[in-house]
Parts: structure tokens; C-alpha cells; sequence
């Protein structure tokens, strides 16, 4: 199908038949190299272990081939418009998967691509991140609906594509943060438009007894994104009191899981003795990259 992948948004009426796919897909319930012969063109402006390993891979396994791009294999790199790149790479290539610093730069491509555009991560979302939190979810606690996540931390691009997606599944949503780093205003307004159709609830607070109440994931991630190592010094002070550990996680309910989208700074955002720990399931949220990955590239390239 035609259409691109920049938000959660993007495939709100279809999030369960992704997830669904996923899931067959990790199961080897799908028909052998369904992209046979198909090519994805992967854009990084943004350095990645897992995104580029797990679309490479996951493009292979389907029966395709991924090329890689960075910034200085690209002439966009040297001041070429994103019209002229969106346009020529449609022509030798079936998708593009892209990872970028600028979301609006992703919606240009999109906009004038003739294939299918794949966000692997931007500064305003990062929904690929948020479809394997889910799969593994599910797997994890059995079910989505009923269940409650906290994101504790920065109101982040992963922080706002799971606002999106949690209600569409049936999940409260929590938000522990610091005053000034709270989730943008534009997905929290959606977010809370999703959950009010579907009877669930989103809350954010600085009040982190407040926001772990009753809640089976807790989710973070780092304090200091890729372009913000400016703020090193001011972010760390200030989310110091929002460290994942122990105590922390103590407060939301026996068995609950905890979640980090990787890479993590042990001792900083987490301790060593939750992300190491029994309730921590960080290695199959990263594998399930793949996984979830795959059944966007079925879902977008298949014909």
C-alpha cells in the first residue's frame, strides 16, 4: 500500500493488525520472502545500532535488500533539496526508511517521495520504537487493555509515541516528569483525544507516587538525547529524583515490567540492579525491533 509511517497517528485504525502481523511474522506464520526483490533505501542522519541492524536484517529476511546511506553518501549532505532526493531515490527504490534529527525534514521526504517513507526515529517521534513496546507488551503481560505504562523521564520522541499508541490499545498512560520537560502539547492533546475514545486515561505529573500507581510497565530512557549534550549538567540534576530503581520500582505492582528502548547509562537514568534485573525484558524489546519492523515493511511494501 501506499502511504508512509512518520507517526503513530499514521496507522491508528491499524495499530492492532500490525501488532497481530508482527506477532505471525515472529511466529513463521507469514509465506516465505513476502519483498522478494523488493529494495529499502535507509537514511541516517542519526548514528544507530539498533534501527540499522534490525531494518538490514529484517529487510533480508523478508526477501529483499536495504541500502545504506548516510549523510555523506547522500548529495542531500552537501545541500541538495529533499525534493530532489525524495524524487530520484523513488525511482530505483521500493521504501525508504529514515532516521533524522528534524521531523520536519521527514515530512518533506514523505511528501514528495513516490514509495513509502518509514520514520526510524525523529525528534518529535519514533514510532518503530513504540510498535516493539507494545509486541512486547503483549507477550509479557498477556494483554493490553486494562493495563497501565509509565514513562519515567523526558517527555521524549519515544515518551510521545507511546502516549499514542498506549490508549489506541486499550492502556493507561502515565507521565513522571520534571516541571519544563513535560510531553508536547500537540500529542498530548491527541493522546488524550485517543483516550477519551477509548476509555482510558493519560496523566502527567511530577508526583512519581502519583504517576507508578497501579502501573504494570515502567518505561525510560536516556536524560540526555543526541542533541542535547549541551544540557548535560542541567538535565542530570534535574532528573536525578526521577531515577529508575529499586525503591522506584517498588511502588507499581508485583510483577510489573520495566522497559528502556536502548542504549541505557547504567547508574544515571537507571541502576544496574533494575535494567539487570528479573523485571527488566530491555533484550526482548530490542529483538522485537525486528520483529515489529518487518510487519511495517509487509504492511507498506507487499504488494
Amino acid at each position: 500500500m501506499m502511504g508512509s509511517l512518520l507517526s503513530v497517528s499514521d496507522i491508528k485504525d491499524d495499530v492492532k493488525y500490525i501488532l497481530d502481523l508482527a506477532g505471525k511474522i515472529k511466529a513463521g506464520e507469514i509465506e516465505e520472502k513476502p519483498l522478494k526483490d523488493k529494495t529499502l533505501a535507509m537514511i541516517f542522519q542519526k548514528s544507530s545500532t539498533r534501527t540499522r541492524v534490525s531494518f538490514d536484517v529484517g529487510m533480508y529476511q523478508l526477501g529483499g535488500r536495504a541500502i545504506f546511506l548516510s549523510s555523506n553518501d547522500l548529495q542531500m549532505g552537501r545541500g541538495e533539496p529533499i525534493y530532489d532526493t525524495a524524487k530520484v531515490l523513488s525511482r530505483f527504490v521500493d521504501g525508504i526508511m529514515i532516521r533524522a534529527i528534524k521531523h520536519s525534514d521527514v515530512e518533506e521526504l514523505a511528501e514528495h517521495a513516490d514509495v513509502p517513507v518509514i520514520s526510524g526515529l525523529t525528534d518529535y517521534e519514533h514510532p518503530c520504537q513504540a510498535l516493539a513496546d507494545m509486541l512486547t507488551v503483549k507477550e509479557h503481560l498477556g494483554d493490553w487493555t486494562g493495563k497501565k505504562i509509565c514513562f519515567v523521564g523526558d517527555g521524549n520522541n519515544v515518551c510521545n509515541s507511546l502516549l499514542l499508541i498506549a490508549p489506541l490499545l486499550g492502556m493507561d498512560m502515565s507521565v513522571a516528569c520534571p516541571k519544563g520537560y513535560e510531553p508536547d502539547d500537540e500529542i498530548l492533546k491527541t493522546a488524550n483525544e485517543y483516550a477519551d475514545e477509548n476509555n482510558t486515561e493519560i496523566t502527567v505529573t511530577d508526583d512519581i507516587g502519583v504517576a507508578l500507581e497501579k502501573v504494570d510497565v515502567v518505561y525510560t530512557d536516556v536524560w540526555v538525547s543526541m542533541g542535547d549534550e549541551a544540557e548535560a549538567a542541567q538535565r542530570e540534576k534535574d532528573f536525578a529524583p526521577f531515577q529508575v530503581n529499586s525503591d522506584l520500582m517498588g511502588l507499581a505492582n508485583p510483577g510489573a515490567i520495566f522497559m528502556h528502548c536502548l542504549p541505557a547509562i547504567r547508574g544515571q537514568e537507571v541502576t544496574a540492579e533494575v535494567i539487570d534485573g528479573p523485571q527488566s525484558v530491555i533484550f526482548d524489546e530490542a529483538e522485537n525491533r525486528m520483529h515489529a519492523q518487518k510487519a511495517v515493511l509487509y504492511y507498506y511494501m507487499k504488494d
